[in-house]
């Protein structure tokens, strides 16, 4: 990128005003208090590596800077560009998911990654930014047009065809979230009922489909719903999880003090981190979490609401259904009321790529939050109202012609 064009997409900082301070504040309590997480719920892993015991620590931190990086950027962009830029970098990331199945990195019964040793990205996570940013580009340029389930289908085939393509990794938890995603952003712009009701159906029959020819995955799904059934398999996990959150208690077991991190949950600086905070700081940590997750919901809709511009708030709108329903889906599958799907707790759980996407979104929010542009209000228009519209348009056009055409005819009978 040369230097006139880096002048040209970013902008100075702008001052925070009291939204976005709340957001500032509110993002740095949740990273401060994931970073301890990850460093005491590692120990377990990093030791198991053969590693430090405060190894994967580090990594966590390195990819905090790079994500307060991107942070920075996304304050700083001029937004309506990023905007224009959305297909492109949408189309970047396809091709990143393109390059998996040939190139990728395997690890935990999935290809997901690109990359080698500590040089590892997961194109699901950036295609996930792509996404909100494509579907908000994609309202404010076809709004008239994608009322249509065809022109609908058409003008978001890429994020179809890139669905199908995570879905593949195998990575039904990405792909949950961006198609809820998605489905949230059409609805709040408008999109008819009949159309969305299409969306749910296509959706059900995709899990159907997925149930039908991944068995074993499916069954793994719904594991949650009975786990004490098969207790040394897939309900394995959710029984460890809930033995760790019981033995938190009140208070907790203190700070490093868990004891499910030393091989008998799996995963518990990733998928299962909420459990080793419930262990050791029990459940006035627990619930320090949920209120932190709350506060940023509450800052991010009144974000939305202050919003002047309309494509900038369905990307508000995007992000902060991206953040709540990865935070709300995690926590509910730990506790035993969701299933299992490998979604992380935003800001808290360990992942390069994940942590980098979810800063580029809150500096995107902040931006947006500082943000004074104008735009008429934009709203997607319903195809079979809009047909009707212009059916009664052209009844009534014809009617003041044939008015026009019998006046002169009536003046000569006089």
């Amino acid at each position: 990128m040369s230097t006139s064009t880096a002048r040209g997409l970013f902008k100075p900082l702008a001052k925070a005003n009291n939204n976005a301070k709340t957001l500032v504040a509110t993002v740095t309590v949740l990273l401060a208090y994931g970073t301890v997480s990850v460093a005491t719920a590692s120990e377990g892993q990093a030791s198991a590596n053969g590693g430090a015991s405060w190894s994967i620590m580090i990594h966590d931190i390195i990819y905090l800077f790079l994500g307060t990086v991107a942070a920075y950027l996304m304050a700083r962009v001029r937004v309506d560009r990023l905007v224009k830029m959305a297909p492109t970098f949408t189309f970047i990331g396809f091709g990143l998911l393109l390059a998996v199945p040939v190139i990728g990195v395997s690890a935990n019964g999935g290809k997901r990654w690109l990359g080698r040793g500590s040089l590892v990205i997961q194109p699901s996570e950036i295609f996930k930014f792509c996404s909100v940013l494509f579907v908000a580009w994609t309202i404010e340029r076809y709004h008239s047009q994608i009322g249509d389930w065809v022109q609908l289908s058409i003008r978001l085939g890429i994020i179809g065809l890139g669905v199908g393509l995570i879905v593949i990794e195998p990575d039904i938890g990405t792909t949950s979230v961006i198609l809820v995603v998605v489905f949230v952003m059409l609805a709040v712009a408008g999109l008819s009922g009949q159309v969305l009701k299409r969306m749910a159906g296509l959706g059900v029959l995709g899990i159907l489909a997925y149930a039908a020819f991944r068995t074993y995955s499916f069954k793994r799904l719904t594991s949650f719903l009975f786990p004490e059934r098969n207790l040394s398999g897939s309900g394995y996990q959710l029984l460890q999880s809930r033995i760790g959150l019981g033995a938190g208690g009140v208070s907790g077991l203190g700070l490093g003090h868990s004891r499910e991190k030393w091989g008998l949950l799996p995963n518990p600086h990733t998928d299962f981190i909420f459990t080793i905070i419930g262990e050791e700081l029990g459940y006035i940590g627990a619930v320090a979490v949920l209120v932190l997750f709350l506060v940023f919901l509450f800052t991010s809709v009144r974000i939305a609401q202050k919003c002047t511009n309309s494509t900038y708030r369905f990307i508000v709108v995007g992000i902060t259904t991206w953040i709540m329903f990865e935070a709300t889906v995690n926590i509910a599958s730990v506790v035993g009321f969701w299933a299992v799907t490998g979604i992380p707790l935003p800001f808290f759980s360990y992942g390069g790529t994940a942590l980098i996407a979810e800063l580029a979104a809150v500096g995107l929010l902040y931006n947006i939050s500082n943000d004074t542009s104008r735009t008429r209000e934009i709203t997607i228009q319903n195809y079979e109202l809009s047909t009707i519209r212009e059916m009664a348009e052209r009844r009534n056009a014809n009617s003041r012609y044939s008015s026009h055409s019998r006046g002169p005819a009536s003046d000569r009978n006089y």
